[in-house]
């Protein structure tokens, strides 16, 4: 039962004691955890390349019936990012390791035009069937996954 439908101030007050104690010991016991927007994007962003289906748990569920709910966040289709490192592999291809940690590994045979280096900007964008498609400093894309 909703506490809100409750008329009656008493029984209201009442219903609505008995469900914020018990979302403190779900709290306190860890079977609920808080986590703001930002930190959610953090890791989100932190994520993109992985193939981690449980990420999607993390974004805000809006029920439709909410007329002042935010609006659904949009899948993240693409970031942007800098070269910390760019080295060519044995089978060279680009390995390109970025200021966030993220490592990924060219997978076609495109040919890059200019060399990527420490500095570079690089936009990497989902594309079909799960790849990936990785550009620096603006040139033609290749494909791209993630290994770290």
């Amino acid at each position: 039962m909703s506490c809100r439908s409750l008329t009656a101030d008493a029984e209201r007050l009442t219903c609505f004691d008995r469900a914020s104690g018990a979302l403190a010991a779900a709290e306190a016991g860890g079977a609920l955890v808080v986590v703001d927007r930002a930190k959610v994007e953090a890791v989100r962003r932190q994520a993109f390349g992985f193939s981690i289906p449980s990420i999607a748990d993390l974004a805000p569920r809006v029920r439709p019936e909410s007329a002042a709910a935010p609006k659904q966040e949009e899948t993240l289709s693409q970031i942007e990012a800098v070269v910390a490192a760019a080295r060519l592999g044995r089978d060279g291809k680009w390995i390109l390791s970025l200021d966030s940690g993220a490592v990924w590994r060219q997978t076609d045979t495109e040919t890059v035009l200019r060399d990527p280096r420490a500095g570079s900007r690089v936009v990497i964008r989902a594309a079909a069937l799960g790849s990936f498609l990785l550009s620096v400093d603006g040139q033609r894309s290749f494909r791209a996954r993630r290994e770290e």
